[in-house]
């Protein structure tokens, strides 16, 4: 029977594109709006660096999928890819309606920012903001934030990989980014965030994105349960190495926007991130090779390109605070740690399919810390407890609500459409069950 023939049209995709074409005529309807809070003059090259910057950071989202991709069995690769490339419509639509406003509309009370703000992108446009893009059009600023939102719950997809339904993830997604994302967004980088007001210092994302998508990803492990391969302790074997290589190097390559761009400017501190990013990476990267021979382990490419990743993660919170040299231990710190937390998890019930967790989670955490101990000049290491002890609390603050509110968006998103595809789906694979596609 033709895979194409086997599934009915569904009720939750005609409520979709009626959603897509409501909010598209809403946006064709409403009047422009003068910008708010307009800035100084715009810096040109400014401008070029953060356009540059902010499709760097687009590229990181092919990458993941590449990278992700590569992993899974070969009949959920697709899927797998897939979840990462939707990531890129469905924020871009979310983002131009309300979650721009939510992350960076005017702040109620340093919680949540007002949906009137910047509804639609009204008031975004070619001007300056004297708050959040002095040098910049806000118009340019609120794209490069849009690729952290997109990346954001592309990073979960890897812990309920080979077993979650498309038309479920994409409303979880939509859900997470409106209930988890963005308030988290508004709290560390509105300059009336809470956190931000705390004095929590989170350079380019290591609690906003990876931390927030490491406990979501959990979550997700948690109320999915375990694949059947993985309560049958059967061996799967990655469905194509050289994938994740090349999702790695686009990885690597794209984390220069998303560290060095989060300065916002062409000038010293974009520098500094972009050579600690590297270096941290670098560190990482041998340090997970290492250790792996250390423990009687054959270096691999799989190994190599987490490692890799890791650092990339631990570095983001602190790129733009410290020194090389100390981008050099945070990145293999975080690598030795997150190879733990991957043997430790292995050695448990829990089915985090791509390591989402011990890698994002525990790598942004990692970092957050490292912040908090070398950031200059305020950090543990300049003689400051003050910074650390924030971090701390935020740490726990941030987990406990990314893991409990993830959690109950995924009991609701069950009752609405069934989380998880059926036995025989699963089975058969996602690439056909769900897309009636095939690798070739």
């Amino acid at each position: 029977m033709d895979i194409r023939h086997m599934r009915k049209n569904k009720p939750e995709w005609l409520i979709a594109l009626g959603l897509l074409a409501a909010v598209s005529i809403v946006g064709a309807l409403l009047p422009s709006a003068a910008p708010s809070k307009t800035g100084g003059p715009i810096n040109p090259g400014d401008v070029a660096w953060m356009l540059t910057a902010t499709g760097l950071v687009l590229l990181m989202t092919p990458g993941l999928s590449f990278f992700y991709g590569g992993m899974v069995q070969r009949k959920n690769v697709i899927s797998t890819m897939l979840q990462s490339f939707i990531a890129m419509g469905v924020l871009s639509v979310l983002w131009v309606a309300v979650g721009f406003s939510l992350a960076f509309g005017d702040s109620f009370g340093g919680l949540i920012g007002d949906p009137r703000t910047f509804l639609m992108f009204r008031g975004v446009g070619g001007a300056t903001h004297s708050e959040l893009s002095p040098t910049i059009p806000l118009a340019l600023f609120a794209v490069f934030q849009l690729k952290f939102a997109i990346i954001t719950p592309a990073l979960i997809t890897g812990s309920f990989a080979e077993r979650v339904r498309f038309s479920s993830y994409m409303l979880f997604m939509t859900l997470f980014a409106l209930l988890v994302y963005c308030p988290l967004a508004h709290w560390t980088w509105h300059p009336q965030g809470f956190l931000r007001q705390w004095g929590v210092l989170d350079f380019a994302g290591g609690t906003v994105v990876h931390m927030s998508a490491g406990f979501a990803a959990l979550a997700g492990a948690l109320f999915l349960g375990r694949r059947k391969v993985h309560l049958a302790s059967e061996a799967t074997a990655p469905a194509n190495i050289p994938f994740v290589l090349l999702g790695t190097g686009m990885l690597w390559f794209g984390w220069f926007g998303f560290n060095a761009g989060s300065a916002l400017a062409a000038n010293e501190t974009a520098a500094l991130a972009f050579l600690n990013t590297n270096t941290a990476s670098a560190a990482a990267m041998l340090s997970w090779v290492f250790f792996d021979a250390v423990r009687g382990r054959r270096p691999s490419a799989l190994g190599a390109s987490i490692g890799a990743v890791v650092g990339l993660v631990a570095i983001t919170p602190a790129a733009g605070y410290v020194t090389p040299g100390q981008s050099l231990l945070i990145g293999a710190a975080a690598s030795v740690i997150s190879n733990l937390a991957v043997h430790w998890k292995s050695r448990s019930a829990l089915d985090d399919t791509l390591d989402v967790f011990p890698c994002h989670g525990v790598g942004g955490m990692v970092g957050m810390v490292a912040t908090a101990v070398f950031a200059a000049p305020s950090g543990l290491m300049h003689g400051d407890a003050g910074l650390f002890l924030v971090h701390l609390k935020a740490l726990a603050l941030v987990g406990a609500y990314c893991l409990a509110v993830s959690f109950l968006l995924y009991k609701l998103t069950d009752a609405l459409i069934t989380l998880r595809v059926r036995p025989e789906q699963e089975d058969l694979g996602l690439d056909l069950s769900q897309h009636a596609e095939r690798l070739s």
